[in-house]
């Protein structure tokens, strides 16, 4: 069977590192908010090219807790969209403000950048672009818009650690940005894991205090904040995968460059790279109206493959008719019914890769 993600390999290729680094905590005796997530934060915004990481429980966290650090709460609204995972909605719902949706662009599956300024209202105070699959949202003309209505802008790169847009990693650009160190993720933890990044200093104040009771001296709370901290067995893991993320990155971009040669003349919608920027394939997305039925024959031939996503936030039973912006957006919903992400990781091997292409090319004949 070859995995959809197989996580276990990535812990595998490098696993003497990583062993040492978390025996390495095991016996220094110390294991929240020490030393391991304090280099990890260094060296994250390092690779970045930002000014300051703090590191959160989750990525989910990691979103709250910016848009709570930009003072975003209750009768606040946040622009953002359904085809992305449920974190995304569920973080904006937990700071107390109101979602508002926007459709996506057709190509690159990300926020469509002409209809964001119809949303704005006068109780919009942020816009959440997402970096979906791995792919940059096109962010100029986002942030340009934003300076326009002075609204704040919050990355969501839980899916594109390492990638680049215009010259620049993202992460870099927005007021904020977050990511998630899922271990599924292309730096991922052996757990969960998140972080807030910023260039603003007092923004990384602030969240650093939330992520701690309101700390900025222990024991003392100045506003109230929560428990949400980056332990020091995922930092060192963390810390050890930072150096490999840009070679995984590439192997990545492989497996992506094998697909798309095998997979040309099968008639499917393959990803593309925008311009200007670098996609770092977190997922392989195909598009197909043939969708369920390709799936159900990669698993006859012993292939795994997943749906990222099969019901939009918007349609999903806890969000369904509450949402404002849910009445418009057809080109998610087309999405949601074709998408198929096809096996993803590092570690795929090249034969492992021919035989994917093999199966879906036996199911269109070609």
């Amino acid at each position: 069977m070859i995995p959809v993600a197989n996580p276990g390999a990535q812990y595998r290729s490098h696993k003497t590192e990583i062993d040492e680094a978390i025996h390495r905590v095991l016996d220094s005796g110390f294991y929240i908010l020490g030393e391991e997530v304090r280099a990890f934060e260094a060296e994250f915004a390092d690779f970045l090219g930002v000014g300051y990481a703090v590191g959160v429980g989750s990525g989910t966290e990691a979103l709250y807790l910016a848009l709570s650090a930009c003072g975003v709460g209750p009768g606040d609204e946040v622009i953002t969209v359904s085809h992305t995972a449920v974190a995304t909605v569920a973080a904006i719902e937990m700071a107390g403000a109101a979602p508002v949706l926007v459709d996506i662009e057709p190509d690159h599956y990300s926020m469509d950048y002409d209809l964001i300024s119809n949303a704005v209202t006068p109780a919009t105070k942020a816009i959440i672009p997402v970096h979906i699959y791995g792919q940059p949202a096109d962010l100029d003309p986002i942030l340009e818009l934003a300076g326009k209505f002075g609204l704040k802008v919050i990355e969501d790169c839980a899916q594109a650690h390492g990638a680049f847009y215009k010259g620049k990693r993202v992460g870099s650009y927005g007021d904020m940005a977050c990511f998630s160190f899922y271990p599924t993720k292309n730096l991922g933890g052996l757990g969960d894991g998140g972080a807030v990044v910023s260039n603003r200093k007092g923004l990384a104040q602030k969240v650093r205090s939330l992520r701690e009771y309101g700390w900025t001296e222990r024991y003392v709370s100045q506003v109230p904040g929560e428990n949400s901290r980056l332990d020091e067995i995922q930092a060192s893991i963390l810390r050890i995968k930072l150096k490999h993320l840009d070679s995984d990155n590439t192997a990545r971009n492989q497996v992506a460059d094998a697909y798309r040669k095998g997979l040309s003349s099968c008639g499917l919608t393959l990803p593309r790279v925008r311009r200007d920027s670098t996609h770092v394939f977190h997922l392989f997305v195909i598009c197909t109206s043939s969708r369920d039925e390709l799936q159900q024959h990669l698993k006859d031939w012993g292939i795994g493959s997943a749906v990222h996503y099969p019901i939009p936030i918007h349609l999903q039973p806890a969000y369904r008719g509450r949402l404002k912006g849910s009445d418009s957006l057809p080109v998610t919903e087309r999405v949601s019914r074709e998408v198929l992400s096809l096996p993803m990781y590092p570690e795929l091997t090249e034969s492992e890769a021919e035989m994917v292409v093999a199966a879906v090319r036996r199911f269109y004949g070609t």
